[in-house]
Parts: structure tokens; sequence; C-alpha cells
């Protein structure tokens, strides 16, 4: 009854914001990069911070020093979604947030070395999460994938965060489901909530990880981290500075060349990486192993899809070049 009554008042939430945002004009304009053809409203991934907050004012202040962090990094994506922030201030509001999650893990009470490399992953995972939001469901489709596979993994392998925590964003990540999951979407995530969601999964994540002390949890990831990494360096290939918009990835491929319908693209990715965790339960004895493998595979349907396919791009947007 809880978990309805939740889900009841994040979708009245997003409800309330999707007003808010039309009176404010907080919309996604396309333009020659984006995916989708409709001018659509902006930001509607604010509700996985609500979902977050959710949960915050209901267990008696659980991860107070997570929440602040999740605070900062929502607030200044959604100012950037309203109207363009400099890079240095977004920089300096997310480090700041991820030294303040740092502390919620314990991770300080660890070598010095152990906060670079955390820094380092934790900055390409939120800009992967955030690279990768262009078409509907996959923000959504793919949140979710990983949500229902961290309370299984929490519940039936290894307790390392409280249970409800992950049930509360889970309603917010179906409730954006409703509006986004679908042929026209009623909103997009917005840098707010791609931002927002990825600091989420993180947090979760990262704590299965200092749990088991096991980094192989990270193939929880794998496939938006093997095309995010390698849409980087495809794109440094062909001297593009990768800071500016593109449509390279290969979801954008599938969407926007072979008109694969966005709804379809999203399932693609979302059962890709359910059958990639099924298969790493089953194989966790040999969880480093089977993580390479899994890039190591994964990076050749890469490989490969672009070598077919990517002619298809070039021909339709000219390239970008330093």
């Amino acid at each position: 009854m809880y978990y309805l009554i939740v889900l009841v008042l994040l979708f009245l939430a997003e409800l309330f914001y999707f007003r808010v945002a039309d009176r404010c004009n907080i919309i996604d304009k396309p333009n020659e990069r984006s995916s989708h053809t409709r001018i659509t409203l902006r930001g509607g991934g604010i509700i996985f911070y609500f979902g977050a907050l959710a949960y915050f004012l209901t267990s008696g202040f659980e991860y107070p020093w997570f929440m602040l962090a999740l605070t900062l990094v929502a607030f200044i994506s959604f100012v950037d979604d309203i109207r363009s922030t400099s890079q240095k201030l977004r920089l300096l509001f997310h480090f700041s947030a991820m030294a303040l999650m740092f502390y919620q893990w314990g991770l300080f009470s660890l070598s010095w070395w152990w906060i670079i490399v955390a820094l380092i992953v934790c900055t390409g995972i939120i800009n992967a999460y955030n690279f990768m939001d262009g078409i509907n469901g996959i923000t959504g489709g793919y949140s979710l994938v990983i949500l229902v596979a961290l309370a299984y993994i929490n519940k039936e392998i290894v307790s390392f965060v409280e249970e409800g925590f992950i049930y509360t964003v889970l309603c917010s990540v179906l409730v954006f489901c409703f509006f986004n999951f679908r042929k026209k979407a009623k909103c997009f995530a917005g840098d707010v909530g791609s931002v927002s969601i990825a600091f989420i999964l993180l947090f979760l994540i990262g704590k299965l990880i200092i749990r088991t002390e096991d980094f192989s949890w990270i193939v929880l990831l794998s496939v938006y981290g093997v095309d995010s990494v390698l849409t980087i360096i495809h794109r440094l290939l062909l001297h593009e500075n990768i800071g500016l918009p593109h449509r390279k990835h290969l979801y954008q491929i599938m969407a926007n060349e072979l008109k694969v319908p966005h709804v379809v693209v999203s399932l693609v990715y979302m059962i890709v990486q359910v059958i990639i965790i099924v298969g790493y339960i089953g194989c966790m004895a040999y969880g480093y192993w089977y993580l390479s493998g899994t890039i190591l595979l994964l990076s050749l349907v890469y490989v490969g899809f672009m070598k077919k396919y990517f002619v298809l791009h070039q021909s339709s947007i000219p390239p970008v070049f330093l």
C-alpha cells in the first residue's frame, strides 16, 4: 500500500510539473542533431529526484549526504535545462556532489588513489548516461532494468542498501516511463532527469561494489558503457570535437538512419542488458572474466554495426570538425 501511495503521489507530481513546464516554456525544440521532430516538454525526469526525496523524507532521513549531493546535481541540471550554464559552474556542482557521495560511501577512509579512480569513473558514467538520453524510452527503460536487477541482488544475493530506497526510485521510473516510453513522448528527461538517475544508480552500484569488494558489478552498465566509450573513440578518429552535439551513437543510427522505432531501439538495449545481467549472476565466480568477455563481444558488435551502417549517417549529416 505504501508504494501504491508513493506511485500515485509521484504521478500527480509529474502532472503538476507538466503544467509548470508548459507555463514556463520549458520545452525541447528539435534541431538537426535531434532524434525527435516534435516540440516536447523537457525535464520530466525531475521525478527521479522526487522519488529519492520521497524515500528520504519517509525513512527517517536515510543517506543525508547522498541526498544533499543529489540535490546539487539535480538543481544545476534543471537550471541548465532552462538556460545554458557555464561548464565550470556545472563541474563545481558535480565535483562537490561526488565528494558528498564519496563521504556517504565512506570512501575517504581508503587510500587517496581510490578517490581519484572513483572521481574519474563517476564523472564518465554520469556523462555517458547523459549522452545516451536521446530517444523515447531509452533512459527510463534502461534504468528500469538496472533497478530491478539491483533490487534482486539486494534481496537474494547480498544486502547493500535499504530495499525501500530502490523500490521508491523504481516508482518514479515507472511514472516517467508512462509518459516517455511511447511513440509520441509527453516529456523528455532533460539533463535533470538523465543526470539525476545516473547519480542514483551510481550511488547504488558504488555501494554494491564497496560491499562486495568486486568491481565487476560495473557489468550492470556495460551496454551504455561500451556504446559511449566507443562512440567517443570513433569521433576522435574522425577528428571531431567530442564536446559538440552529434548523432553517432549506435542507438541514434538505428533510430535515425535505419528508421527503427524509438521504442523498439530502447527495448533492444533493455533486452541485451537483461541477458548480460542474467548471465553474470549465473557466472559470478568468474566475474572479471565475464565482464571482459562482455565488453569484447559488445565492442565487436559495435564495430561490425558501424562498418555496415555508419555510411548512412555520413551521407545524411555532414560531420562537425575541430
